[in-house]
């Protein structure tokens, strides 16, 4: 495919990095001009500050779009409009209300564009084992999962993007939030709010620093979830329950520590369950995969993992939690 990347910051390079052999990366933009240099990488491709002129080229037949969450439901709207396949990275806008209009832009296009949002989470090697053995029955039917993610932050957090409301549209909560929202959807369907907490504990800025969500199935299965920018050691654990055995997964790699996914299989005796475990050293290889669904899904090869319709319900989560912090 012919691709351009819009927005170039540590995900757009991260995008750029990770494109197919066989494509062509035809565009970067970003008013940061060194970043733009940066991803561009030397293969030729136009650089540009106008989003704009990019989703109207010609040669142009997806496009990425990793911006700030205040630019992300305008560009793909427009790319859409264009008749461009786009991947925009999560949450996909700043409320679902700003999402509502592109998912209409891209119904009226069904079938003829791919639109997928950047659940990256969902291609980690650990998070597609423990779907398949879900599928396969082995945990029984789902009681609950608790999951936690968070990061400490770094100097100067408090001056960046994400702490500014108008842009951002709100802290940890769509950030890694919306990450462990999509996941608990993923494994166990469709949920509510029961009830939602955030606070701002550490960081002098107007957004929330950490998010603590109590979320249930129609069925009542709950999620019970929290994440935090105030995790002076990055961690992400998510444990997922069933009447028959339980899966932990541990770490993303890098500094969130080695991928791990254990599995506590229940005997009919009950006492210590039997352990297996699975490792997945190395490169973080979630973002290769990503990609790979998306083009497959351009080919017609494969349903695109990760799509408008989730971002919008997860957003719809979001907004209700950020209601009752507002009432």
């Amino acid at each position: 495919m012919n691709v351009a990347i819009i927005g170039c910051g540590l995900i757009g390079g991260k995008r750029a990095a990770h494109l197919g052999d066989d494509d062509r990366l035809v565009a970067v933009c970003d008013v940061n001009e060194t970043a733009m240099v940066r991803v561009a990488g030397g293969r030729g491709c136009v650089c540009t500050t106008d989003w704009r002129a990019v989703v109207a080229r010609g040669d142009v037949e997806a496009v990425i779009v990793a911006t700030p969450h205040d630019l992300l439901a305008p560009i793909t709207l427009a790319a859409i409009q264009a008749g461009k396949h786009v991947l925009v990275e999560k949450p996909a806008a700043r409320r679902a209300a700003e999402l509502a209009p592109v998912c209409a832009a891209w119904r009226a296009h069904a079938g003829r564009l791919v639109v997928k949002v950047g659940f990256n989470h969902r291609f980690h090697p650990a998070m597609q084992k423990a779907r398949e053995l879900i599928d396969r029955g082995v945990l029984g039917p789902l009681m609950f999962l608790r999951g936690r993610y968070g990061h400490g932050g770094r100097l100067g957090y408090e001056k960046e993007w994400r702490a500014q409301p108008d842009r951002s549209g709100g802290g940890e909560l769509l950030d890694q939030g919306t990450h462990l929202i999509d996941l608990s959807r993923w494994y166990l369907g469709e949920l509510r709010v029961v009830t939602g907490l955030m606070r701002t504990y550490f960081w002098q800025m107007p957004v929330e620093d950490n998010a603590f969500l109590l979320l249930e199935t129609a069925g009542g299965q709950i999620a019970q979830l929290h994440v935090s920018w105030t995790e002076w050691k990055n961690l992400f654990s998510l444990e997922i329950y069933g009447r028959d055995g339980k899966l932990h997964i541990e770490g993303l790699g890098g500094s969130y520590g080695v991928e791990r996914l254990a599995h506590y299989a229940m005997g009919p005796e009950m006492g210590p369950p039997t352990t297996t475990i699975y490792e997945y050293p190395g490169a973080d290889v979630s973002w290769q995969r990503e990609y790979a669904n998306f083009k497959a899904a351009v080919m017609g090869a494969a349903e695109p993992l990760g799509t408008l319709e989730d971002a919008y319900h997860v957003l719809c989560l979001v907004d209700a939690i950020y209601q009752r912090r507002d009432r």
